[in-house]
């Protein structure tokens, strides 16, 4: 593994972080707390946002306005279904949720749960870094590359895991303040 395919990964590994962060909920209304809500539409499994424009309407309310009307039901029960926790109330032709405050309480418990994913991913990060240092070793010891060569390859591989452990933490810092905003 050259260190530009390490950092694709790790960018990967970024990326599903950022996207676990768009799910968690801060109390605010935003159509990214449906984001992994999928719907069991006529047997198979559909993410939500293919099937409906999600909009948050205001700060407390989230609306979904489905394309097929006969879907409606589905979309309720598959809401209902999720660990997001929320009442989706049908209304005509669409679905209006009411985001109810975060208690003082789940919010800490949110928190926790930010900083155990944060560490899941830096863990990938790490796994990553060790993958590509022991390439490095392999091919010194094969004698492919000088010392020096593996010293400074080394250094790129850690400079990039530093790198990207930073960008987490700021992440998680950012969405930690995010969520203990009242």
């Amino acid at each position: 593994m050259s260190i530009e395919q390490m950092k694709n990964q790790m960018q990967l590994g970024i990326d599903a972080y950022k996207d676990e962060l768009l799910g968690m909920r801060t109390g605010r209304a935003h159509p990214g707390l449906l984001e992994r809500v999928t719907v069991d539409y006529y047997g198979s499994q559909t993410p939500l946002k293919q099937m409906a424009n999600i909009v948050a309407t205001d700060a407390k309310t989230l609306t979904i306005t489905p394309w097929d009307k006969q879907a409606l039901e589905m979309i309720v029960k598959a809401i209902q279904v999720s660990d997001l926790g929320l009442n989706p109330m049908m209304a005509a032709d669409l679905i209006r949720i009411s985001i109810p405050p975060l208690t003082e309480e789940r919010r800490k418990d949110l928190v926790k749960h930010l900083k155990a994913q944060a560490e899941h991913s830096k863990v990938g990060i790490r796994n990553l870094r060790r993958g590509a240092l022991n390439e490095v070793k392999a091919e010194l010891k094969e004698k492919l590359i000088t010392e020096d060569d593996e010293r400074r390859d080394a250094a790129k591989i850690q400079k990039t895991t530093d790198d990207f452990i930073d960008q987490i933490d700021q992440m998680t810092a950012q969405k930690e303040k995010e969520l203990m905003t009242v």
